[in-house]
């Protein structure tokens, strides 16, 4: 008798590599391929998708940037029915309002992960209020809606009764994310000198990642010290007005630029602080895999982070916006290293415990199993 494998099909908004991209990578190379065959769709070509037809995944590209574009709906309806897709899920608002639709009208069980909330602090109230409607009506179609921390569970029940809703924290690979294997030292090829302390900053420069506010914070720093290296590493829409505001503040010299690198491990061990000055996060999943790494952390305490981070403890936590907070607490743990050592130690611990990869996946393998069960149960 042949075993007839659940074929997944796991679609995101975009093919560029972010928090949500890194963890469907995560998510699907570590299924178990016994049991199950994921197929992938995304929104927009991109290094993601590149990874995925290297790793012979099967990977399909529908090019739009727009939510709900009724346009795709017969090319997405069409993969469904050509790939025979026993569960369709969704990650993020616009993967989900690109494929919900033909799902339903094929009958097969949706599941949409929250990657952080489409609505958020920095939007104007119709935008915000817009978005919340289209989240709830969206939550109310899918069989399961996925929170990757507690906090965004929590602001989707407040705003609007989500049905089986639960979460799923990310996992990091703590074999690949490990400081005690040998790695490049990446220090040497950027140019910085030895003895340093190296602050990094690896993200995409957007709004939601409040850089301005870290380059008002070094330049505090600047005032104290310049004994300090500062690392960012990632492009965005922001980066050439934060080159401009390093000039401007007088610590160009303070400040490396660099493009997005996909040597993230490598990366991540050449810092001795990581900063994450966030306005809102779903859960950042390059936090956990410097906690992994064994970096001191400091962050801002919103949504996913303040649940990984337990100032004082595994970590420093600052209010939004605050950059002489910011300011002292880098300088705190520039000055002592033995608070480093601890604090990375910690974090580390941290993510054994509690955002292990294999943990991720063995969830969501039982999340299928159910869908379908109750897919069954129903009929």
């Amino acid at each position: 008798m042949t075993f007839q494998k659940i074929k997944v099909l796991e679609t995101i908004r975009q093919g560029q590599i972010g928090g949500g991209e890194s963890h469907v990578l995560d998510l699907v190379k570590g299924l178990d391929k016994d049991s199950f065959e994921p197929i992938v769709l995304s929104f927009t070509h991109g290094p993601m998708v590149d990874q995925f037809i290297k790793l012979g995944i099967k990977t399909y590209v529908i090019e739009t940037l727009k939510p709900f574009n009724i346009s795709t709906y017969k090319a997405v309806k069409k993969i469904m029915v050509d790939e025979d897709i026993d569960i369709l899920h969704a990650h993020g608002t616009r993967a989900l309002s690109n494929t919900i639709f033909p799902a339903k009208s094929l009958g097969i069980p949706v599941a949409y992960t929250v990657h952080g909330w489409s609505f958020h602090q920095d939007q104007s109230f119709p935008v915000r209020r817009t978005r919340e409607i289209s989240e709830k009506y969206l939550t109310n179609q899918v069989d399961r809606t996925i929170s990757v921390s507690h906090s965004n569970q929590r602001d989707g029940l407040e705003r609007f009764k989500m049905k089986r809703s639960q979460v799923i924290n990310y996992g990091i690979d703590l074999d690949r994310f490990n400081a005690n294997r040998s790695l490049q030292d990446i220090r040497i090829e950027l140019g910085i000198k030895e003895g340093k302390t190296v602050v990094g900053f690896l993200v995409r420069m957007t709004i939601q990642k409040d850089p301005f506010t870290l380059i008002k914070a070094i330049a505090e720093v600047s005032e104290v010290t310049r004994d300090i290296q500062f690392l960012f590493i990632g492009d965005g829409d922001l980066k050439q007005q934060c080159i401009e505001l390093a000039a401007k503040l007088k610590v160009s010299d303070m400040v490396t630029f660099h493009p997005f690198r996909t040597d993230v491990p490598e990366v991540l061990n050449s810092f001795d602080i990581y900063i994450l000055p966030s306005l809102w996060e779903g859960l950042p999943i390059g936090m956990l895999e410097a906690m992994a790494m064994s970096k001191a952390i400091i962050a801002t305490p919103v949504d996913g982070s303040k649940e990984a981070i337990i100032s004082g403890e595994n970590g420093i936590l600052v209010p939004c916006k605050d950059h002489h907070a910011l300011a002292e607490s880098i300088l705190k743990l520039q000055h002592d290293k033995a608070l480093r050592s601890g604090f990375g130690k910690a974090a580390r611990k941290t993510v054994e415990e509690k955002f292990d990869l294999r943990m991720m996946i063995q969830n969501n393998e039982e999340l299928y199993h159910s869908l379908l069960l109750r897919m069954k149960m129903a009929a």
